[in-house]
């Protein structure tokens, strides 16, 4: 399965899913059909009758949280290594411009720790880590006002 953020269930997010085994195995017990319980708990039929044949082979227990899938390619520590080394700059890095870009890092985190990570795995890490795209803070010097104020009145209500 995946998730939106890129990282898997939070505890809580677990929590939530495990108390929701918990009361499907309750209602196991009453002898409620699986279309009952679906109905009730809001969740698929298929993932009722998942949990009904965990509950049937190891009862309440094996309907438990186990926990994250997986743990993070990067630890809290490495992490904080990374972000030195981003503080560094790309220059200290060989790159000609002080631009990092998602495949920077990517390039990176594969020289320093030998980790794989793809682009967009290196977005979900930086975003669970408090990180975010930046914008430059300054317009390019080649910029001409005069053609992209007259793009604007033109070209865009035609585009529109």
């Amino acid at each position: 399965m995946r998730y939106a953020q890129g990282g898997g269930l939070t505890a809580e997010r677990r929590a939530f899913r495990e108390g929701l085994r918990m009361r499907a195995a309750d209602l196991f017990a009453q002898g409620r059909s699986s279309a009952e319980i679906a109905k009730e708990l809001r969740i698929s039929e298929r993932s009722v009758q998942r949990w009904r044949k965990a509950w049937a082979d190891g009862g309440p227990r094996a309907l438990r949280s186990k926990g994250p899938a997986a743990l993070p390619c990067l630890s809290d520590e490495l992490f904080a290594v990374l972000e030195r080394e981003l503080a560094r700059g790309p220059a200290a890095h060989g790159w000609p411009d002080q631009k990092w870009t998602l495949e920077r890092i990517r390039t990176v985190i594969g020289r320093r720790f030998h980790k794989s990570y793809t682009v967009q795995g290196v977005y979900y890490l930086l975003r669970r880590h408090g990180w975010s795209c930046r914008m430059p803070a300054r317009r390019a010097v080649e910029r001409d006002e005069d053609a992209v104020a007259g793009w604007v009145k033109g070209t865009w209500p035609q585009a529109e």
